[in-house]
């Protein structure tokens, strides 16, 4: 019950807006909705992939934060498509430092090569 609790309120914190005027759940909306058309049926396949660590009744949340750091990634790059690579960019900038820990050890275990993005891990500690 208590842990129900704490992802409701943190679910409300995402819906207080910000400086900008927006709350992050509205910056994750826009993100998800603005890349939609970038994706291809191996990044999906991809992210589909990267979720499935995440508890089942959370995976369609975590999917939905993932995809919309993912989605910002892509469109900050300039480039038409999500590529793999901006897919595990993503992955690890949508993932709270405090579970990098099992980031890198599910990385590890599916062959990802992650050293491109070692600096965004590093810089976390």
């Amino acid at each position: 019950m208590s842990i129900g609790g704490y992802f409701m309120f943190r679910k409300f914190l995402k819906t207080l807006p910000q400086a900008d005027g927006r709350s992050k759940l509205d910056w994750q909306n826009y993100y998800v909705e603005a890349s939609r058309h970038m994706w291809t049926d191996e990044t999906r396949a991809f992210l589909d992939k990267l979720v499935q660590p995440v508890p089942k009744p959370f995976r369609d949340v975590a999917r939905h934060s993932i995809a919309a750091k993912i989605g910002e990634v892509a469109l900050q790059s300039g480039e038409d498509r999500v590529t793999i690579d901006h897919c595990i960019e993503g992955y690890i900038l949508a993932t709270p430092p405090r579970d990098y820990k099992s980031l890198i050890a599910f990385l590890k275990k599916n062959n990802i090569d992650y050293t491109k993005y070692r600096h965004i891990l590093e810089e976390a500690k």
